[in-house]
């Protein structure tokens, strides 16, 4: 190898990876200002000094001094008025506010934060975990990953969800017809649930997911949301479903998180009536495996080394799909579990997913 294409080669890849590392603070610099509330008390209380924006939020002067600056030196706040470090007035431009306060935008990404600021303290079991082969489960992640997942995918829930489905003709009528049983798979926070309560209100929901603590946010979720009255959770295995009770299902980005997907899918076909659908939405890669992936790509690799195959495999036995569940597999699933009819949706332009229809 020539040694000045080496040298190059190296110098590329240490300068791509200290790019990363400036992402990486930018990251979990917003993971502070989001669960300490630095930003919403920026954009809701307007600009402050250290001092001031400890007072409000209950905080440390001295840590809220290096953030501000912090946050300032990289762009996403602006320094109003410069003086001595205490005295320093700092604003949150409206892009920022959006983007870390809005949790009804698209571009909403205080919750990416959340998630990976939850694997840091998780980083010691998943070392373990991928010596030994066992996993980290959802729950052993907390509140933080959560209460990130389900609050990424809200606002294409509320504003997007509704729209996409009545472009589906048939699976829209189905679910226009007054009294129509619709199951939520791995419902999470509920906002799948809530979302497709209001566009169908005569429909009568049920979410159910394994995680207790998040069966019980949706719940609330519900009620402050006005919906409670049309749509329900429960805590339990979705591979335990009685049968013939629904009209059409759907699972939100869950199935590639099932230790035994095939499991629970069959459990879902069992529970459907007779030629009724199952909607899967999952993560939107490729159709197949090839090196130098895309963004997308390469930030589902991120979730499913960090998130989705170690919670996959904190249960025994276990499939290991991690994030980057191809259609082929999901095919493969699909046929397994008993169904017969297997299609990918037209609804583009849907956040980083793929809408599958299976019978």
């Amino acid at each position: 190898m020539d040694p000045s294409t080496d040298a190059a080669s190296a110098d590329a890849v240490a300068e791509r990876l200290f790019g990363a590392v400036l992402g990486t603070v930018d990251l979990m610099s917003t993971f502070l200002g989001d669960r300490l509330g630095w930003y919403r008390s920026l954009a809701d209380d307007g600009p402050a000094t250290p001092p001031e924006l400890a007072k409000r939020t209950g905080t440390d002067t001295r840590y809220a001094r290096e953030w501000l600056e912090q946050q300032a030196v990289t762009g996403l706040l602006h320094l109003d008025s410069d003086g001595a470090a205490d005295e320093r007035v700092f604003s949150i431009p409206p892009g920022t506010a959006e983007v870390l306060t809005n949790q009804h935008s698209l571009n909403f990404m205080a919750p990416v934060g959340r998630m990976f600021g939850a694997v840091g303290p998780a980083l010691p079991q998943l070392l373990e975990a991928y010596r030994t082969g066992d996993g980290v489960s959802w729950n052993e992640l907390g509140d933080h990953a959560r209460e990130g997942q389900a609050d990424a995918n809200r606002p294409w829930f509320e504003h997007r969800l509704a729209d996409a489905l009545a472009g589906v003709e048939d699976l829209h009528g189905q679910l226009s017809r007054s009294g129509t049983r619709v199951l939520d798979v791995g419902c999470g926070g509920g906002w799948s649930s809530i979302a497709l309560s209001r566009a169908y209100p005569t429909a009568a929901i049920h979410g159910i997911d394994i995680d207790a603590p998040s069966v019980a946010m949706a719940t609330e979720n519900a009620q402050a949301a006005g919906v409670a009255d049309r749509v329900r959770f429960s805590h339990g295995d979705a591979a335990e479903l009685p049968a013939d009770q629904y009209d059409v299902a759907f699972a939100f980005e869950c199935v590639h998180d099932m230790p035994r997907p095939v499991d629970v899918l069959a459990a879902v076909r069992k529970s459907l009536a007779p030629g009724a659908p199952l909607i899967v939405m999952d993560e939107a890669v490729a159709e197949s495996f090839a090196p130098d992936g895309d963004e997308l790509e390469r930030m589902m690799y991120g979730f499913s080394l960090f998130v989705c195959l170690p919670d996959g495999r904190s249960s025994s036995p276990s499939v290991a799909t991690g994030t980057v569940m191809r259609p082929a597999r999901l095919g493969q699933y699909a046929e397994a579990a008993g169904f017969t009819e297997f299609e990918v949706l037209p609804i583009t332009d849907f956040s980083f997913f793929r809408f599958y229809q299976i019978r």
